[in-house]
């Protein structure tokens, strides 16, 4: 007599090969939080933090363990900026383009780092170093316009500065 995988097995199987311990490790954060709803965005930052991003598999697999819509899971984590669906770069920058930061600039800065870096906002370089992405606010609307490199803020921005500094970075 032969088992077949259940749904949930075989997209948990998409999400992470068999016998990853990242898995085992987020279905102890899940089973912690008593695979409650109001658990998602703890879940998510579990499985961002453990896999790097949110692909569609996991993000299914984590609908369905906390009995959830897929187009609710979906929306969380497109709507907060932390959250990412696809493998960033060693290095992130992110333009916040929220209200106080456009009218101070923030276009003009994400233009000059698209043009330093070659990149269109939301995409990483080629060879994976570099991710260039916008948010739609960071809460840092008292120094706009406000950038961060990896996790940390820089208020008042100058597009020169950033990109010499992504330079080096990158060198």
């Amino acid at each position: 007599m032969s088992t077949s995988p259940t749904q949930a097995e075989r997209q948990a199987e998409r999400a992470a090969p068999a016998g990853d311990n990242r898995l085992k490790i987020l279905e102890a954060t899940m089973k912690r939080h008593q695979y409650r709803a109001d658990a998602l965005i703890e879940v998510l930052h579990k499985g961002q933090e453990l896999f790097g991003h949110l692909s569609p598999a996991l993000l299914t697999m984590i609908a369905r363990s906390l009995r959830l819509p897929p187009s609710r899971v979906y929306g969380v984590a497109t709507f907060y900026h932390f959250f990412s669906l696809a493998p960033q770069g060693e290095h992130t920058c992110t333009v916040c383009l929220g209200t106080a930061c456009y009218v101070k600039g923030a276009a003009a800065i994400l233009a000059a780092l698209e043009q330093a870096t070659a990149l269109r906002a939301g995409t990483t370089s080629a060879d994976g170093r570099l991710s260039l992405l916008t948010a739609r606010c960071l809460g840092a609307c008292g120094i706009a316009p406000a950038v961060v490199i990896d996790g940390a803020v820089a208020g008042h921005a100058d597009p020169e500065l950033l990109c010499a500094r992504l330079r080096d970075l990158l060198d």
